[in-house]
């Protein structure tokens, strides 16, 4: 009695549990006896050639029946009766579906931000605040129109928001190597952090900085001292600080104003802001040559610059723009490559 219910408990462990491996070792036998018991009805013309057998057992066993081969013994009928239709049945329906439980495993784990993201020069977004998440995926996805894969990366209970659109990894902290691997942060060409809570976004931040050095750092703070802190320890970074009071104070003052700079940052609609750099390899010109230029050619209107000192707001035409400037606009659309070229060659 003990030794059958050892069997039984044995068989039930390792037989009747169909792990990959024992679905493998019963395909593997399923093939040989089938062989070997077609081997002893005379089935010749079926067992003669390897390529043939297979092909046969695959057609018989999946029930489509070309035809082409067929047993020519009363053996050889009752063996694909009796075992090589039955037997194959059961293990194509095994093995499709472990299939389709692998498939849809493996789709649940990328939605639930289980699995490596396979993307590179990304912009990886650190940060889930709801309707503002959203909204600020749906701008990267216009201003970038597919250059860029974005990927969402969160510490919130929540699936993939934008299934298909995006990618996203689900971590418990944004400073565990092993988990922010999967988002790999090392290869995102931008870096956004986005929390709820400063010191969050601060530990992100650094975080990331001393992975990816290289990247573009963007990181948002309702507290400013924590925005300069990061700045002292990450020269590179950009801290984008609340601006809720500013444009209150501003609307207060100017009626009407608050509407403007929301239409100014949109970046799916109307004239919005962009910036670009003069060619290091052209000769110095001056604010009002850019300023026509761009105006007449392009339909954008030049607004600010830098050439090292920090952002000019709406330079005088007289002054000199050196080589390597950045130059920020305003225009219906980004655009992506101005011809400087013809400019120069114009005055």
């Amino acid at each position: 009695m003990a030794v059958w219910l050892f069997m039984k408990k044995w068989f039930r462990s390792h037989v009747f549990r169909l792990s990959n491996r024992n679905l493998l070792i019963l395909s593997l036998l399923y093939v040989v006896i089938s062989w070997l018991l077609l081997k002893a009805s005379g089935e010749q013309s079926l067992t003669n050639e390897f390529s043939t057998f297979i092909y046969y057992l695959m057609v018989t066993a999946s029930t489509v029946g070309y035809g082409d081969y067929s047993p020519s013994s009363d053996a050889g009928k009752w063996v694909i009766v009796l075992f090589v239709i039955p037997g194959g049945l059961s293990l194509f329906a095994a093995l499709l579906g472990r299939i389709a439980s692998g498939a849809i495993e493996y789709w649940r784990a990328g939605i639930l931000g289980k699995r490596r993201v396979r993307v590179e020069n990304h912009i990886l977004l650190l940060g889930w605040n709801g309707q503002r998440t959203t909204h600020l995926i749906r701008m990267l996805q216009h201003e970038e129109e597919g250059k860029r894969p974005i990927v969402l990366c969160s510490r919130s209970d929540i699936e993939n928001p934008l299934p298909g659109e995006i990618n996203f990894v689900k971590v418990t902290s944004y400073t565990d190597s092993q988990q922010m691997k999967l988002a790999k942060v090392s290869q995102a060409s931008c870096i956004i952090v986005d929390n709820l809570e400063d010191d969050i976004t601060l530990s992100a931040s650094l975080y990331c900085a001393n992975i990816n050095p290289d990247a573009h750092l963007l990181a948002y703070f309702k507290d400013d001292a924590l925005g300069h802190l990061l700045s002292q320890h990450c020269p590179k970074a950009e801290c984008i600080p609340a601006v809720g009071a500013e444009m209150l104070a501003k609307a207060a003052v100017d009626p009407g104003s608050s509407a403007l700079h929301q239409e100014l940052l949109a970046s799916t609609r109307g004239m919005t802001q962009y910036s670009t750099c003069y060619p290091a390899n052209e000769s110095e010109t001056s604010v009002e040559s850019i300023f026509t230029f761009i105006k007449k050619k392009y339909q954008a209107t030049l607004i600010a610059m830098d050439i090292g000192n920090g952002i000019e707001l709406n330079p005088d035409l007289e002054r000199k723009v050196p080589a390597g400037s950045k130059l920020f606009y305003i225009a219906d659309e980004r655009i992506d490559s101005f011809d400087w070229t013809s400019m120069n060659k114009e005055k």
